[in-house]
């Protein structure tokens, strides 16, 4: 278990760990759809791929999740409500609406029918509301997450002055509960009706929030030093275990609820090795970079596939022999390819074009002042957010104040 840290220790004021793990999620996700789309035709290559891969949907779980908590860890006590909505919007809708305009125009170069309303609520990002089958995966179908994220985005500001004012046995409360309550979804399921029942456990943005506001919960109780939790070592064990377990022993509909625990266990360990300066595997150059780009490869992957697919005719039935396995690599590195290509000049560009401005703290002339004023906000490089969306601290204090505590 973590323990209190005496004396001074290094601190650093964002954390890159999570943005390193956010790959490892994304790549989960990549993985369980070149699995599902049947990339791979022959049987034995296709069942390792989807043995391997078989929870990788729950990345998605990890981004919500991880999400939450970020957002509270880097909240600005002088933002307002509109300076966070536009910051978010910033930062997902000039890749959506790219990624919204090339698939519709792929499509109808594939004389694919278009649905007015369907691609309208999609550009809105309101498709996750729409029960309808087909509806709330359309147009660029990942973007379902993006519409959740979006009313993550919108409730946060009005929750957050009641997080902070909390005591700390109700966030501990909402931590274990969220586990509880999404196991909870399956008998709860059968309430709906039967064709709506993927979209309520999977999809319906109420549901998917309960992954978001147990990060919210996790990142207020480190805020305050009062997380206790495994270190980052014996944090990844347990995930390891867990996964394990999910994939071998553990029932179906118990999978979603258990992970939640293995992934908030891991980015809590993470973020408190960040904190303290102690080693991370996770926030290795190689991983932060490809945690930078990984919103932009979640959102080309499947168009890439798909499209390729379909072109070559292998769309459903995959390719035969080793062009299989080499189809999947090939995948990956053309994607991450575009998605660097994307992060590099749109999304960065947009965030610092239509984010807010910060205001700088002036610095104080060094003849006139015998130390530099502390407590300014703005990081050295000048951006407003790091590109990753895993944003700073306010200011180092914060860290500094939860290793006091610990």
């Amino acid at each position: 278990m973590t323990s209190v840290t005496a004396g001074p220790s290094p601190v650093l004021s964002r954390l890159p760990s999570l943005t390193g793990l956010r790959w490892i999620a994304a790549l989960l996700v990549y993985g369980f759809h070149a699995a599902t789309m049947r990339v791979v035709a022959e049987p034995d290559q296709q069942a390792v791929l989807s043995k391997v891969f078989t929870l990788g949907l729950s990345g998605v779980q990890f981004f919500f999740i991880l999400s939450g908590f970020v957002l509270v860890w880097s909240a600005r006590p002088e933002d307002s409500k509109r300076a966070f909505w536009r910051r978010r919007a910033a930062k997902i809708y000039p890749n959506h609406i790219l990624m919204w305009a090339v698939v519709l125009l792929v499509g109808l170069w594939f004389a694919d029918p278009v649905n007015l309303r369907v691609a309208v609520t999609n550009l809105f990002l309101l498709q996750a509301w729409d029960p309808t089958p087909g509806h709330f995966y359309s147009v660029n179908t990942v973007s379902w997450s993006l519409s959740c994220e979006l009313f993550f985005y919108f409730c946060l500001p009005f929750a957050l002055p009641l997080i902070r004012r909390a005591r700390p046995w109700m966030l501990w409360l909402v931590v274990v509960a969220v586990p509880l309550l999404i196991v909870a979804l399956w008998p709860a399921q059968l309430l709906v009706p039967e064709e709506s029942r993927w979209w309520f456990t999977q999809i319906f943005p109420l549901t998917r929030s309960l992954e978001f506001w147990m990060g919210v919960a996790a990142a207020e109780l480190m805020r305050r030093g009062c997380w206790r939790g495994p270190n980052l070592g014996l944090a990844s064990i347990l995930f390891v275990a867990i996964w394990i377990a999910a994939g071998e022993v553990i029932r179906a509909e118990l999978w979603a609820g258990v992970l939640s625990v293995a992934y908030i266990l891991v980015i809590a360990a993470a973020a408190d090795a960040d904190i303290r300066g102690r080693w991370s595997p996770w926030r290795s150059r190689p991983l932060v970079w490809l945690g930078e780009v990984s919103f932009a490869f979640y959102l080309v992957h499947v168009f890439v596939m798909v499209t390729v697919l379909r072109l070559t005719g292998h769309y459903g039935v995959g390719l035969p022999g080793w062009w299989g396995p080499v189809a999947v690599v090939a995948f990956l590195l053309v994607n991450l390819g575009l998605a660097a290509l994307m992060h590099r000049w749109l999304e960065t560009p947009m965030m610092r074009l239509l984010g807010p401005r910060r205001s700088r703290v002036p610095r104080p002339d060094p003849a006139s002042a015998a130390e530099p004023a502390s407590g300014s906000a703005e990081p050295a490089s000048g951006s407003a957010e790091p590109a990753s969306g895993v944003a700073e601290p306010a200011s180092d204090e914060r860290a500094q104040g939860y290793v006091r505590h610990r």
